[in-house]
């Protein structure tokens, strides 16, 4: 009788585990949701700061304005060296443009201090401005020839994160008429824009 009685255990078992669960006699339902976005064409361009130990003869920022400590040597009045690197941390997600705009095409009189130029006296001084930025590097050449608006853009085939580095360069002597020409007395800047934007 033990011998049958265990048999019969195993035959129940085995029935047991044969039958299908409960739920796989319910027929599963589905549907697809696609889940979309979109992400539109950005750039954009974090404040200013200097890159350290690349400027000569700059004081730094008041607040955007970058200050050149000392516009001429006061012995002879000419022009003295000047130099600093800007970086902005920027991105743009999309191939785009760089566009560099001077404002005065060099640094001119801004208080209005002397309306006429002077026989030998330097009345604007030129400089140039270098832009790195990804794969693209180039120059704008502020010329002071003429008071007016100089730009020059750059083609970037790419998205393109990181630094973008301005250098501004003022050599010594920098003259709108001679080299080494005293400047005549007076308070001199120019805008330097940077622009982002689409090509």
């Amino acid at each position: 009788m033990a011998f049958k009685h265990n048999i019969m255990i195993a035959a129940i078992a085995v029935s047991a585990a044969a039958m299908p669960p409960a739920q796989a006699q319910t027929p599963i339902a589905s549907e697809q949701m696609p889940v979309t976005g979109s992400v539109p064409e950005v750039c954009a361009l974090q404040e200013a700061r200097m890159s350290p130990g690349t400027q000569e003869n700059f004081r730094g920022f008041s607040g955007n304005t970058l200050q050149i400590a000392e516009l001429v040597d006061p012995s002879t009045l000419a022009a003295n060296a000047a130099s600093a690197e800007i970086e902005f941390e920027a991105v743009c997600n999309f191939p785009h443009r760089v566009r560099l705009e001077s404002q005065n095409n060099g640094l001119w009189q801004t208080d209005g201090r002397q309306a006429n130029p002077v026989d030998g006296f330097a009345y604007a001084l030129p400089y140039v401005a270098s832009l790195n930025w990804g794969d693209v590097s180039g120059n704008l050449d502020a010329d002071a020839n003429v008071r007016r608006i100089a730009e020059q853009r750059f083609y970037v085939d790419q998205a393109t994160a990181g630094q973008l580095r301005l250098r501004i360069n003022i050599d010594a002597g920098a003259s709108n008429i001679h080299a080494n020409a005293p400047v005549l007395a007076g308070i001199y800047g120019d805008t330097l824009r940077i622009f982002l934007e689409p090509r």
